[in-house]
């Protein structure tokens, strides 16, 4: 009897050792302060955020294919974002084009400047990718032969006048254009001048005429101008801001050879990873910084106001 409850207690007290023993052992791996613990987070965070940012659609098969960066420039329309970025990756998928869509989402209280957050976005992504594009969010390519290819020659205009759905001049090249980044770098990006709606691809045709470029467009399409895209902007919805105030339409009707690439000023207010549909999507809120001595238009009051501003010069003192 004695030697069995010798047995039982050397048993518990090898069971409570090789316990103390283990406890140790867990103490031991754990982060010694709270500051050692917040870096580790922090570091499981910066690596999440690499592995998202490189997009499930850069695997070994493409690895050595040209990169594209589609940036959007945006504001107040996820309606249309949740719409856009599964489509574009199902019709990019087909073609076997790495790419990530990269959201450049106006924050400020100016007007819309389209120029400028494609100016914005490509400096964040320059160093990443290959070629981008400067897409609208309401335009979705439904004709898989345009091909969202690496635009050796010059820049590639996939919504060519003869099958968007609203503009067909010849000049036009708004829409969807994809430009290699030493070409956007070459015509210092795009002008920052267009607050408001319209005009900035027109002044931007123009630079790439100047330097000599090339604008080519997809060929052997045989569909029409109403089955080559979905154009889901509903103008009523969302009325198009072509308010003019102070001398907005006789400087933007001009060449601009002031500002540009070189010359933006914003600031990356945060960025957001986010996925729609499964499709890796990247938001890159900005607020851009308005010079009003050059361009007092980013901010235009009632057109009856800016009427009478321009036409009535301020009164003298004693007059």
């Amino acid at each position: 009897m004695v030697n069995h409850m010798r047995t039982v207690f050397l048993r518990y007290v090898g069971i409570c050792v090789f316990a103390s023993c283990c406890i140790l052992l867990l103490i031991s791996g754990l982060p010694g302060t709270l500051d050692t613990c917040k870096c580790e987070e922090q570091r499981d965070r910066d690596l999440q955020h690499e592995r998202f940012h490189k997009s499930f659609r850069f695997d070994e098969q493409t690895e050595q294919r040209k990169r594209l960066a589609i940036i959007v420039p945006f504001r107040d329309r996820f309606d249309e974002l949740l719409q856009f970025a599964p489509h574009i990756a199902a019709f990019l998928h087909k073609q076997g084009v790495p790419f990530h869509i990269f959201v450049v989402n106006q924050n400020d209280r100016f007007r819309f400047n389209r120029a400028s957050l494609i100016n914005a976005g490509f400096l964040q992504v320059r160093d990443s990718y290959d070629y981008f594009a400067m897409h609208d969010v309401d335009l979705l390519p439904l004709n898989d032969n345009l091909r969202y290819e690496y635009p050796e020659q010059g820049p590639l205009h996939i919504s060519g006048p003869e099958f968007h759905p609203k503009y067909h001049y010849a000049a036009f090249i708004g829409g969807i254009l994809l430009l290699r980044m030493e070409h956007f770098e070459q015509l210092n990006g795009m002008s920052n001048r267009y607050w408001g709606w319209g005009l900035e691809d027109d002044e931007f045709y123009v630079r790439i005429k100047e330097a000599g470029l090339e604008v080519t467009r997809p060929r052997n399409i045989t569909t029409g101008t109403n089955n080559t895209f979905l154009h889901v902007h509903d103008r009523l919805h969302r009325r198009r801001d072509t308010t003019k105030c102070f001398n907005q339409r006789e400087i933007t009707r001009k060449r601009d050879r002031e500002t540009g690439l070189s010359t933006i000023h914003y600031t990356l207010a945060s960025r957001r990873e986010l996925t729609i549909d499964g499709v890796p999507v990247t938001v890159l809120n900005v607020d851009l910084q308005c010079d009003k001595q050059q361009t007092p238009w980013c901010e235009c009051e009632s057109k009856a106001d800016n009427a009478n501003a321009a036409k009535v010069p301020a009164k003298k003192k004693g007059s």
